[in-house]
């Protein structure tokens, strides 16, 4: 971290060299046996088996319902192995793996589990770089939470108590551990059977039979990426910040993802899931580029204003086909269009809450504006975060009131210390029980100065965006049916010369364009990601429109804005842009996919665009239009 550049001394043009900043943190993982199903005729033992590098977990009771615990667990492994990112064919890897497969053909499964984790390490180390399901035993449920291997979905699968029959000599122990999900345990879980009697053991051991390999000890080093690990914590603790939330019958779901089956995505179109919410009304499902329209017959929306979110990722849905047959309830929570989206499965006791990061690992431009709305803090502690670890130490879990009464705190103060405590790891927030618990990620504390920020070019556009006045927006332009280009400046004093990094985002906040005069961008382009100008360009933006969307930017100040509407009938749907930049008003109406009209207006001041803009938006709003600004 001694060669990271500072706020005293900004680099200009930082090698995009990861060394720079750790790349991975290593986890050291022991298993005493495999995790695995023992079965026979009359009854089955689900035995999972802890992390001995960790402090002892151990719960123990019959399962009332093993069809359902098979059906979840099943959309959890999905979640785990799941990675949506695109990859060329390269056989070079396969070929390496056959032969190792070859090799180890005559070992038993335990033997045979112990030789791959071997070769990984001597072949490639880098390719088992997700950390083991993390297991958590609380005096209320019996909790498994997972992060895909793409960084794109976050899964808890909660089980209440109420779904065990308890053996009253059996006492357990709380607390956190993680086992090792292996496709063997896997394929154990698909032969459970609701006619047999099962029992789920948690412990540190295998079980009382014997298996194959007891006596030794499997052992794992696994070096979790940085941006691994940050996005698992930065999307867990993101489900505790303001959101939209309306139910769905799980109808609704199934026949949204029906119609993704039947009708494959067109190249170069839209793929979003675009959701209208109109209080009093139930919610309606849109799947682009179609334009199907699918109305949910669950409870209308509860919500105070109209607006239209647009979720990415759809197709990462398809995780929960399993478990959907025997949902009862789904409930949806949005934070805002191209930001995380959490999809909550009620099955009787069982509970599985599917977290989508709403961006890829490509598009850096959402990245960016989901990190604006969680706190940048790097220390160990807080005196307010000792006071919450302190109530969940003795209480194991408890809602923000609750919190608010123990620890006396102000609900500022509160609100930080319980987001600081999600970002390090050491607390969650369960978002289907609105409770926060205690549930340390990893035995050892995290060091967050390399979470912070993905690179060194991003710790130095935050410093450059510091520097009263070295970041600047030149122009907005708005380009119909493209999108806003931004051209900004940027100056940097240790070289004495000033940039003009330029940016097209497109109507859903995407990159569709990026440009630098600076040597970094002439040299590389974006083959190794943005310079640190057009990301400083791009925070200043995603700034200012937080900003707008709080409200803390009066209309008095409003010089350049855009916002789209839309509103729906039974022939399709009507659209409306507008977009104010100075002195000057743009409009384009029509129909939705179809070619837009525009009508350009310019004014003799810009207090004058200012009212007709507001004029129109106001006309709109009354109109019946819905805000689609973020869709």
């Amino acid at each position: 971290m001694s060669d990271a550049p500072n706020a005293s001394q900004v680099p200009s043009e930082p090698e995009p060299v990861e060394t720079e900043m750790p790349s991975h943190t290593d986890v050291d993982l022991a298993y005493a046996a495999p995790s695995t199903l023992v079965s026979d005729d009359n009854h089955a033992t689900l035995a999972l088996v802890g992390n001995l590098k960790r402090p002892a977990v151990r719960f123990e009771a019959n399962l009332t319902d093993p069809l359902r615990f098979r059906e979840a667990m099943g959309a959890l492994y999905a979640v785990v192995g799941s990675d949506y990112r695109y990859v060329p064919k390269d056989r070079t890897a396969y070929l390496a793996y056959r032969r190792m497969r070859a090799e180890s053909a005559n070992l038993g499964l335990w033997e045979g589990q112990r030789a791959y984790f071997s070769w990984l390490m001597r072949n490639d180390p880098l390719a088992y770089v997700i950390l083991d399901p993390v297991v958590s035993v609380h005096p209320d449920q019996v909790f498994f939470e997972v992060f895909s291997k793409d960084e794109g979905t976050y899964a808890k699968l909660g089980v209440d108590l109420d779904a065990f029959e308890h053996d009253p000599a059996i006492t357990p122990h709380w607390g956190t551990t993680n086992i090792d999900f292996s496709e063997a345990l896997h394929l154990g879980l698909e032969q459970l059977r609701s006619e047999r009697p099962t029992r789920l053991r948690i412990g540190q051991d295998g079980v009382s039979v014997r298996t194959e390999g007891t006596g030794t000890v499997l052992e794992k080093s696994i070096r979790v990426p940085d941006s691994w690990l940050r996005g698992f914590l930065q999307v867990q603790s993101a489900a505790a910040l303001p959101r939209d939330s309306f139910t769905l019958n799980p109808i609704d779901l199934y026949n949204a993802l029906r119609h993704l089956r039947m009708h494959a995505d067109r190249k170069g179109k839209r793929r979003g899931l675009r959701i209208e919410l109109v209080p009093g009304e139930p919610p309606r499902l849109v799947l682009e580029p179609w334009e199907t329209l699918i109305p949910s017959s669950a409870a209308p929306y509860q919500g105070k204003t109209a607006k239209v979110v647009r979720v990415w990722g759809r197709r990462r849905l398809f995780l929960l086909r399993r478990f959907l047959p025997l949902v009862e309830e789904v409930e949806v929570h949005l934070l805002g269009s191209g930001l995380p989206s959490f999809w909550v499965l009620r099955a009787g006791p069982l509970t599985l809450t599917l977290g989508l990061t709403g961006f890829t690992a490509a598009n850096w431009s959402q990245a960016i504006r989901f990190d604006l709305l969680l706190p940048r803090k790097t220390q160990d502690t807080t005196a307010e975060l000792d006071l919450v670890l302190a109530h969940l130490a003795d209480h194991w879990k408890a809602g923000a009131g609750d919190l608010l009464k123990a620890t006396k705190l102000k609900w500022e103060a509160l609100v930080e210390a319980l987001q600081l405590g999600c970002q390090q790891g050491r607390i969650m927030y369960d978002l289907a029980a609105d409770v926060y618990r205690l549930r340390p990620l990893t035995d050892a504390p995290i060091d967050l100065t390399r979470l912070e920020y993905r690179n060194a070019r991003e710790r130095t556009a935050h410093d450059l965006i510091a520097r009263r006045g070295a970041v600047t927006i030149v122009s907005e332009t708005r380009i119909a049916a493209t999108g806003l280009e931004l051209t900004g400046r940027v100056e940097v004093a240790e070289d004495r010369r000033e940039y003009r990094p330029v940016l097209l985002l497109t109507d859903e906040g995407q990159v569709a364009k990026a440009e630098c005069t600076c040597p970094f961008f002439r040299r590389q382009g974006l083959k190794n990601g943005p310079c640190a100008h057009l990301i400083a360009l791009r925070l200043l933006h995603a700034e200012r429109e937080a900003q707008r969307r709080r409200g803390l930017t009066p209309a008095e100040a409003l010089t350049a804005e855009t916002r789209a509407f839309s509103r729906r009938d039974p022939q399709g749907e009507s659209v409306y842009q507008l977009a104010l930049d100075r002195q000057r008003l743009t409009i384009h109406w029509g129909r939705a996919g179809q070619p837009l009209r525009r009508q350009r207006l310019t004014f003799n001041s810009i207090d004058d665009a200012r009212r007709a803009y507001l004029a129109r938006v106001s006309e709109l709003s009354t109109g019946g239009y819905l805000d689609a600004s973020d869709s």
